[in-house]
């Protein structure tokens, strides 16, 4: 009977690698593989990623495309229907969701999107809401509370100065 105990790899399925640079009578030896002179044959050597052997790199050929938004808000978010793990008349707050694992990480703060459907009456409060969230809630008899800023991302302590 096959147990975790006993389990091992059919014969012939693990090779042992081959040891370079073992003396005169081990295949590869002397050189190791590396061949003779040159930059690879060093140890130590390790290429650049991206290095084309000084042709100029596909990265740098191709033209820069696009930008990015440094002023971008990047919002935790979680659906309506996501909400329904809440007991009626609950009011959710993002540290709620957080508490509940619906959040890792609040960004830029919380928004709520219109995915699924809500069968509780709630009152949640979060940073942002999607018309289609909003709608859900109220339908289902419930509020929408839009809180004023998100919090400040967690850093460690202000620098001294």
């Amino acid at each position: 009977m096959i147990e975790l105990s006993n389990l091992h790899p059919p014969p012939g399925a693990k090779k042992k690698p081959m040891r370079v640079g073992r003396g005169i009578g081990a295949r590869k030896s002397k050189t190791a593989g590396r061949g003779n002179k040159g930059q690879l044959s060093r140890s130590g050597y390790s290429q650049r990623a991206g290095f084309e052997g000084g042709q100029m790199p596909l990265v740098r050929r191709l033209p820069k495309r696009g930008f990015t938004n440094i002023f971008r808000k990047e919002y935790a978010i979680v659906n309506v229907g996501d909400l329904n793990q809440f007991s009626p008349d609950q009011r959710v707050t993002p540290e709620l969701l957080q508490a509940h694992g619906l959040v890792k990480n609040l960004r830029a703060g919380l928004k709520i999107l219109g995915e699924g459907e809500l069968k509780v009456k709630l009152t949640v409060a979060a940073h942002a809401f999607s018309a289609s969230a909003r709608e859900k809630i109220e339908q289902a008899g419930g509020h929408v509370e839009v809180l004023a800023k998100a919090p400040p991302p967690k850093e460690g302590p202000p620098a001294a100065g």
